[in-house]
């Protein structure tokens, strides 16, 4: 086999690992953002309240909402204010 040959089969092997690379990582970038998004919506449902309590996860669902609300509203007017 020749030099030419070599690195010829040498160039393949890169482009094909290259590939599978960005594959593989755009995969794992993907699930990690679903992994996230799925503990936000968690959160914000009070996926860990105590099972049979309706107040209770009402409740959470409530409170988390409404800091939600808070924290955009302070943010806007510190926005408003300072900038």
């Amino acid at each position: 086999m020749s030099d030419h040959d070599r690195n010829e089969a040498r160039r393949k092997q890169a482009l094909r690992d290259l590939e599978r690379v960005g594959e593989t990582s755009e995969v794992i970038a993907t699930s990690s953002l679903r992994r996230a998004a799925e503990g936000v919506r968690g959160h914000f449902a009070g996926a860990d309240a105590e099972e049979g309590d309706s107040v209770e996860l009402w409740g959470r669902r409530i409170g988390r909402a409404l800091s939600l609300v808070v924290l955009i509203v302070l943010a806007v007017y510190l926005a408003m204010t300072y900038l």
